[in-house]
């Protein structure tokens, strides 16, 4: 084996972390000496016929501009066609190219991650291997790099930027992709322009010791979702259409890519208020059941089922205020503990609320008039339906005059 070519074994599905410097690749002791200020990730699977032309031109790009302080990482998921033997014999020639295979190990934001590892740049990049991302643009992203930004993007979707020749399929497929995004994770793919690029640098400070999931083919999702990212600059590019090799977008890549977005959504949310808010909303549940069944039931007071409901609900509802002031988010609650500032608070909760029992009083009545559903089994459903619209407001607004970093 190549002293520049390393093998993992690793079959993945647990968080990986980017470290300060990389360990997998083994290099020659006079190169471990050298400073590194970029390192290169190109992601291969049978890609014979593009690689060789990639790293001649990012070679005589990057020789130009930074000199001997870079490396070009190939992390190549043990192609059929062999592209890993081909990166080990370009390092005859290419003494900046280091190369990873990978075997029992598959994908390419994993692939991206294992590289990362590896690296010994203070900047990480990625760049796809077959030639659809200008090798040119680079120089442009490292220059975002040098003026201080943590993450460079290249981008279609800015001034100058664009898809070439793509039909208007694949056109809405790409938006409707992002569209999506913007409407699981708003705060995370509006950041950018184009969060579907697979083409950029990031800082290594930014991302070092950060937990991360890798899934699917947008890793640039993940490394807004969970790395350290304040400064974000964007270069326009101009996709191309790929000339050898096949294309591996599938429809299996869009489903790995809403597991992602979901499995983000999910990651950024405040479990453990959560769980606070949803034992105080246990209470609330038997106190609006305890106050409906006295209101409505035939054998105690007997009254009209959406009236019973309204004073049920609004009674849980006091009760829920009381509860998460004072403890799930007591510790936002605190810092304005005057009678103003409380009744403010109860003001918007008491609004955000209103707007779930109207949805619970019509979810309660489709079930219970339509449906024939029993009137508290009814009731209990459609008090889960609308728990997630409770807890996302309030969290949004009620409270978070006083929260100093909100999550959300």
């Amino acid at each position: 084996m190549s002293a520049a070519a390393a093998y993992l074994r690793d079959r993945g599905g647990s968080p990986v972390e980017v470290p300060a410097q990389g360990p997998l690749c083994v290099e020659p002791r006079s190169e471990q000496a050298s400073p590194v200020r970029l390192s290169l990730v190109v992601p291969t699977y049978n890609e014979a016929k593009n690689l060789a032309e990639l790293v001649g031109r990012l070679t005589a790009l990057l020789d130009g501009t930074i000199g001997l302080a870079y490396e070009l990482i190939v992390v190549d998921d043990d192609s059929p066609d062999k592209t890993w033997e081909l990166a080990r014999d370009l390092t005859a020639t290419h003494p900046r190219l280091r190369v990873i295979r990978r075997v029992g190990e598959r994908g390419l934001s994993s692939a991206v991650i294992r590289g990362w590892q590896a690296a010994r740049g203070q900047v990480l990049a990625v760049i796809d291997a077959d030639l659809q991302h200008p090798p040119e643009v680079t120089l442009a992203l490292w220059r975002d790099m040098e003026g201080g930004a943590d993450l460079a993007v290249a981008s279609r979707h800015t001034e100058g930027g664009g898809v070439s020749d793509w039909g208007v399929v694949r056109r809405a497929l790409s938006r409707g992709a992002q569209l999506l995004g913007l409407l699981l994770l708003p705060s995370v793919v509006g950041r950018v322009s184009d969060p579907m690029s697979g083409y950029f640098m990031v800082r290594r400070s930014a991302i070092e010791s950060v937990p991360m999931r890798p899934l699917g083919y947008k890793i640039l999702i993940e490394v807004l979702g969970r790395g350290r990212i304040r400064w974000i600059a964007e270069s326009p590019y101009v996709f191309r259409e790929r000339v050898e090799g096949d294309s591996k977008v599938t429809w299996q890549l869009y489903v790995e890519y809403l597991r992602h977005l979901v499995r983000l959504r999910i990651s950024r949310l405040p479990l453990e208020r959560f769980v606070r808010f949803g034992l105080v909303g246990l209470s609330g549940v038997a106190v609006d059941m305890t106050v409906l069944y006295l209101l409505s039931d035939p054998h105690t007071l007997g009254w009209g089922l959406t009236r019973s409901k309204l004073l049920a609900a609004e009674t849980a509802i006091v009760n829920n205020f009381i509860w998460n002031d004072a403890w799930t988010f007591g510790d936002l609650s605190k810092n304005q503990a005057s009678a103003a500032a409380r009744l403010r608070r109860f003001a918007k909760f008491q609004a955000v609320c209103f707007g779930g029992l109207v949805l619970n009083t019509i979810f309660l009545n489709v079930q219970f008039n339509w449906l024939g559903i029993n009137r508290y089994l009814a009731n209990a459903i459609a008090i889960l339906v609308v728990t997630a619209w409770n807890f996302w407001l309030n969290l949004k607004l009620s409270w978070r005059v006083t929260a100093p970093n909100p999550k959300l």
